[in-house]
């Protein structure tokens, strides 16, 4: 993980992973997220599941509730996810 007073970039792995049912992240900053490998699913409050492979990306807006519904359970899904803070966060 890299971390500075704006930006935190961390690399997420995951097999088989998935939110729980009631699970929501509701972030406080922007989130701009590639999946690099495996194949994933990520489901919104207030818009249409993303199937997501490998290359793909988009930008989460702060308070832009989503979950992670599904991620491949024999390949490692390997993330990289940028949070953008609009303030300046502890390092």
């Amino acid at each position: 993980m890299f971390s500075k007073p704006n930006i935190r970039i961390e690399r997420i792995v995951s097999k088989g992973h998935s939110s729980a049912k009631d699970e929501w992240y509701d972030q406080n900053q922007d989130e701009w997220v590639m999946l690099l490998q495996g194949e994933a699913r990520l489901t919104f409050a207030l818009s249409a599941p993303v199937d997501l492979k490998p290359g793909d990306y988009l930008l989460i807006p702060a308070h832009c509730r989503h979950r992670v519904d599904w991620t491949h359970p024999d390949i490692e899904s390997i993330w990289l996810a940028i949070h953008i803070f609009a303030e300046p966060v502890a390092e």
